[in-house]
Order: structure tokens, then sequence, then C-alpha cells
């Protein structure tokens, strides 16, 4: 039987760590391997996740060896070499050559969607069937709920999963992504594209007649907060000195994967909202941090950035791609901050809030993908007809990410404020066969759930808070009666203890208190409250304030799923 990790790897290993080399020499054969694999490239302290990443990439693993190298090429401590790389998933630390990790591991995800769709079995059965020259771990959700279960062989994805189509994969080492049609530059710009970025370095259209535009669209922060776009233009512009720019393509929350969906299919118009920004506010070089788990994403950016420059459309203004390396918790804005500096992605404390002090204590413009995919759109368009779409009070068009128990699961462009019978009626086909409605995750997670009997409620911002949940990233995942919400629950609050990232007690122990509390088979309700109501009071960020949602949503609307013991 293959040996199988049985639990994912936390954010909170680098404080558990106990194998950090001490005393090692300096191997000069070592430091010139880096060399050659680094180039020309600046040895700044930022871009230490990016050699992680190159390392990684060349020799399969970490080795502490070249993590010493590593160390004293960039003129670092090898603690701060350490901590940031045992800080990510994705990173492999190895000290001893016999520990070295087999040549190819299989990633399967055993996120809320993956698991109602068999992900339990499918490890199982790897666990079993693969040898030992293939590592089978767990993997938190990897954006592609809905072609769940969801498994990786190295960097190549194997929607809808099975034994034989992963036993396929790593036979015939399909380890690579599969790159999916996009529309390319010159067809982009064939149909009008970067017309208006280069109507606004013309001259011909003012920041400040962009800003106003915006501010009078419902268009918002899409990525979960709801900000209004406009507004934060302005904010961020009116700060004086240097400003920075960095697009937040994290996209980590279980049952999102709308930001991927854009990126793979238009990323110039993504790319032109995105420059477009940053010549509003003036930000002298833009980061796109996107999340490890997209490799296809990324080789398509590497590609049509290169194009973009090439043309000049972005003027003056750099743009950086920063990857991502296995976090939930730098889907956060400040922790995403503090990983584009190269550091373990820790919240920050605000204030200071990032449009004041981001990257590098500088003004920074902060935005979701998808927000920017709508800049030109509603520029060119105009106010009213983005405005125009809306149900329910809603304004303007959205993008659900469905999956579960529906027919047809995707990205749904529909209006904002659609409610989740329609969303499921109208947009994805039904339910499934042999099924029938039961609840509902509206925002991935972190939003809670809600029973089938409030279908009606509209999914937009501002609409759910009163029940105890809300959109976020307009994660909707649907559930049947064949499914059990005490285990659901407990899904979701296994993923918030994993994710955590150690740095504030409640959100540590809260989550992981939760999860044992949770495992038993009668809940001890009392007990379960307190500890929600201490990490949504003293949590430092967004993961442990709203970690207790789901658990406190089946407490109010599924007692029958559960046992509770009140003490």
């Amino acid at each position: 039987m293959n040996d199988i990790a049985t639990v994912r790897t936390s954010r909170r290993r680098y404080a558990r760590q106990t194998f950090m080399p001490k005393g090692r020499q300096v191997d000069q054969s070592h430091v010139e391997e880096l060399r050659e694999l680094i180039g020309n490239r600046d040895l700044r302290r930022d871009l230490l996740i990016e050699y992680l990443h190159l390392i990684q990439d060349r020799y399969g693993c970490l080795h502490s060896d070249h993590l010493v190298a590593l160390a004293s090429l960039m003129r670092l401590s090898l603690s701060e070499i350490f901590e940031t790389a045992t800080f990510y998933a994705h990173f492999d630390i190895v000290v001893e050559d016999e520990n070295l990790p087999p040549p190819i591991t299989v990633r399967v995800c055993d996120s809320l969607t993956c698991e109602m769709f068999g992900a339990q079995h499918l490890i199982g059965e790897l666990a079993d069937g693969l040898n030992s020259a293939v590592r089978v771990v767990r993997a938190p959700c990897m954006g592609r709920c809905d072609t769940a279960p969801v498994a990786e062989v190295g960097h190549g994805h194997v929607d809808c999963a099975t034994f034989d189509s992963v036993m396929t994969a790593v036979s015939t080492r399909q380890v690579k992504p599969i790159i999916p049609k996009y529309e390319s530059f010159d067809a982009y710009r064939a149909e009008g594209g970067y017309r208006l970025l280069e109507k606004c370095r013309a001259g011909e259209r003012t920041a400040d007649e962009l800003i106003s535009t915006l501010q009078g669209s419902p268009l918002r922060g899409l990525g979960g907060a709801g900000f209004p776009t406009g507004l934060k233009w302005k904010i961020v512009r009116g700060y004086p000195g240097s400003r920075l720019m960095a697009v937040n393509a994290d996209e980590g929350e279980p049952g999102t994967f709308k930001d991927r969906h854009y990126l793979e299919r238009e990323p110039h118009r993504f790319l032109e909202g995105m420059a477009i920004a940053a010549w509003v506010v003036e930000a002298e070089t833009v980061y796109i941090y996107l999340r490890d788990e997209y490799p296809a994403v990324r080789e398509i950016l590497q590609t049509e950035l290169e194009f973009v420059q090439q043309a000049g459309l972005f003027g003056d203004t750099k743009v950086e791609l920063r990857r991502g390396a296995g976090a939930y918790i730098c889907g956060e804005e400040s922790s995403m901050i503090e990983s584009i500096e190269g550091k373990r992605g820790l919240p920050r404390h605000r204030p200071p809030y990032v449009a004041e002090n981001g990257i590098f204590g500088r003004p920074t413009l902060i935005q979701n993908v998808e927000t920017l995919y709508w800049v030109r759109d509603i520029i060119e368009k105009g106010v009213e007809w983005f405005a125009g779409y809306g149900r329910n009070g809603g304004k303007g068009l959205r993008s659900y990410s469905v999956s579960g128990r529906v027919a047809e699961p995707g990205v749904k462009l529909a209006p904002a404020g659609v409610t989740v019978r329609e969303l499921i009626d109208e947009f994805s086909g039904g339910l499934l066969p042999g099924h029938e409605f039961k609840a509902y995750l509206p925002g991935g997670a972190s939003g809670g759930i809600l029973p089938a009997s409030l279908d009606h409620l509209p999914l937009d911002f501002g609409t759910l808070e009163e029940y105890g949940c809300f959109v976020g990233s307009h994660a909707v995942i649907i559930l049947s009666d064949q499914d059990n919400m005490k285990n659901v629950a407990l899904n979701l609050m296994r993923f918030f203890e994993d994710e955590s990232c150690g740095q504030c007690t409640p959100c540590r122990v809260g989550t992981e208190k939760s999860v044992k509390l949770m495992e038993h088979n009668d809940w001890d309700e009392t007990l379960l409250k307190e500890i929600s109501q201490a990490m949504a009071d003293a949590s430092i960020c967004g993961l442990g304030q709203a970690a207790a949602n789901p658990l406190l949503s089946v407490l109010k609307y599924f007692p029958e799923d559960i046992q509770c013991t009140t003490k």
C-alpha cells in the first residue's frame, strides 16, 4: 500500500519544524548551481519565493544544501529562508538525501465539492494502486469545482478524475498543464482591444473622468469584499508619493473558479483593465499574484504579457507576474502583500490600510481579476449599460461559480441579485437527477450555509448578512438531500484549520478545537458557539472571523442533521 499524507500540511507548520540544519557550511558547487539557475535575475529580497520555485521546479524539492547556498547568495540568514519556505504547502523541504520525494506527486482535492463527488474514495484507490515512485497527498481546492473530483499529476490537472484517468496520466507522464484555447493578442486587437488604453495614454481621456465614471457605476471589488471600485481608485490616487498596484489572482476560496475562467479565455480584456487602473493611479509597477494551482494561466500570461510589452502598451509601467505557493491566507490582501515582498503570508494589523501603506510601505491599489475584466466595457459602453442588468434590486452583472448537485456546473454570467433558485433553474440546467434541493453555500466556504427554504434571497452584497451569511466571491455550492450538513460543516472547518496562518491564537486554536469537537457524534453546542464568538471577535483577519460561519449555519438551520449536547 502506498503511503499517503492523511492530513494536508498546515500553514502553521513553520512553527513546528525542527529539522532546520544548523551550522552547515556553504558548498560552493551548490552556489554555482543556483547562479546558473537564477541567471541574470536580480537577487532582490522580494524575489525569494520566485527563486524557491525555480529550485523546486528544477530539482523536485528544496534540499537543505540548496537553501544554505541560496541564503549565502542572497545574503540572507538561513532562518529567513527556512521560515518562508516552510510556510507554503507546495514547497518540499528535504534535509537528508534518503528523504527525497518520489519523482511524481499526485494531489487530490478533498475540499467540499470534490468530497461530495467521491474524492475520499479516489484517494483510497490511489493509495492502494500506485507504487512507491508516486506520492499521493490531499490538497485544498484547486479552483476546478465544476469538474469535481479533481486531481493534479505534477502540474497537469485531471478533471472529473477517476482511478483509471489518474493512472493514465501517471503512466504517460502527463505532468504539464493543458493550455486551453483563448483569445490571442492579435485577435483582441482586431476587435478593438487596447484602444481605450491608447486613448488614455494619448490624453484623450483623463484619470478623473474614468474615476467619475466608475464611481457612478455599480462595479465593486469582486474578490469578496465588494468595496466600490471607483472610490478605491480615488483614494489610492489621493495619496502622495510613488504608487504601486497588485492584482489578486489567488482565488483559493473553495467553490470559486471565475477568475480562472476569464484568464483562460480572455486574458487581454483583464490585462487592458489592469493597465487602465495602473494608469489612473500612476502605479510604477503592477504585481499579478497568481495562485500556483493555475499553471496553465501562468503560461498564458507569460506569453501574452510579452506581446503587450513589445507593443509598448504598458508605457513605463512594469508588470511582474508572481507565483503563489499554496497558501489560502494569501488571498487576504495584506497577506498577499507580505508574500509579494518574499515573506510568509501573515496578515497585517490595520490601520494603516494597504491603500496608504501597502507593498514596500507605498500606496497600493489592489483589485480582483473579475473587477478589472469589466473596466473596459463599463467605460466604453457606459454606466447605464452595466447598471441596466440586475434582478431583485441588484445592479450590474456577476460571475457566479456554480458547483455541486446541479446538472450544468460552471461560471454563470447572470444579473446581480439573481436568486439561487433562478441560478439552478435558468442557468445550471436544474438539479442532478434523483437529488432534492436541500441547502446552498452562497459565498464559498466562509459565506455560511442557507436552507432551500431561503432560495428566494438575492445573491448580492448586503442581502444575506441578516441570515448569518454573505455572498463574498459569488461561489455557490448546491447541496441536496444526499448531503449531511454535519459532514459539510466539518469538511469546511478542517479546511480553515489547515489554512490558518497561525499568527493569532483565536484562529489557530479555535479552528483546531472546533474540528476536534465536531468530530464527536454529539456536538457541544454551547462550547462551539463560545469558540466561534471568540474567533469572530478577536481574529486578526477574515479567515478566523468567518471560519465558524458554516458551523453556526448548520446549528441554526439544520438541527436534524446533528445531535447537540448542551452543557
